[in-house]
């Protein structure tokens, strides 16, 4: 007698999704816009300059000064994989994070690159920046996002765990960075889980969830 083998379920009409263009992705709080070195380095350098402790667990960083924040800025700027976005705030450019490992045939896309300046950190932008860039993901076609940290990084962790990721292992040994080792956790989201994660992201970020000194009525995660 023979068996036939475990086989994984039907995807019916896959389609591979397009790449993400390189166009602004506009919230309430934050606008995400294409890296241009020539407009952003002088706002990210005042905004990064004021504690080095962001670069800890980054690839690169910290930058002696802003022509060489500017160069790095003008390496990474061109490129379609990664796709970088500036996060900016009231005008001024704060941050930037990408869309990476972009691989429609297997509807998989990456969010790294995370780089934010202490003005940003655990803010309702942030919050933002992240849901815009997981939405246009999802609407495009994309069955699989993925985010991925240093294992000893729990800011990053917790971040990833608050957003509605779910952690899927530790690949052991998976870099060196700055002279060091780095094992790297990975975390996901589906797209079968995104239509929830999506209404807690928007009943969030609405105006009513905060008082008059801007503190949250309810958590991100009560609200999945």
């Amino acid at each position: 007698m023979t068996h036939d083998p475990p086989l994984g379920a039907p995807v019916p009409g896959w389609t591979p999704p397009p790449r993400p263009a390189c166009t602004p992705l506009t919230g309430r709080y934050c606008t995400l816009a294409p890296l241009d070195p020539m407009r952003d380095a002088a706002d990210l350098w005042q905004a990064f300059s004021t504690d080095d402790r962001m670069w800890s667990y980054l690839t690169v960083g910290p930058f002696a000064s802003e022509d060489e924040l500017r160069a790095y800025l003008e390496q990474i700027a061109p490129g379609e994989d990664p796709l970088f976005f500036t996060i900016r705030v009231e005008g001024r450019a704060l941050g930037f994070a990408s869309y990476l490992r972009i691989n429609p045939e297997a509807g998989s896309i990456e969010i790294g690159h995370i780089t934010l300046s202490p003005a940003l950190q655990r803010t309702r932008a942030t919050t933002e920046m992240q849901w815009l860039m997981m939405r246009e993901a999802f609407r495009l076609g994309y069955r699989r996002y993925e985010w991925k940290c240093n294992a000893l990084n729990a800011p990053s962790r917790r971040a990833a765990e608050r957003l509605g990721f779910t952690y899927e292992g530790t690949h052991r040994q998976a870099l060196v960075t700055k002279g060091r080792n780095r094992d790297t956790a990975w975390f996901s989201v589906l797209n079968s889980e995104w239509p929830v994660l999506e209404q807690a992201f928007e009943a969030w970020l609405a105006p009513e969830n905060f008082d008059a000194e801007g503190r949250q009525k309810q958590r991100l995660e009560e609200l999945r």
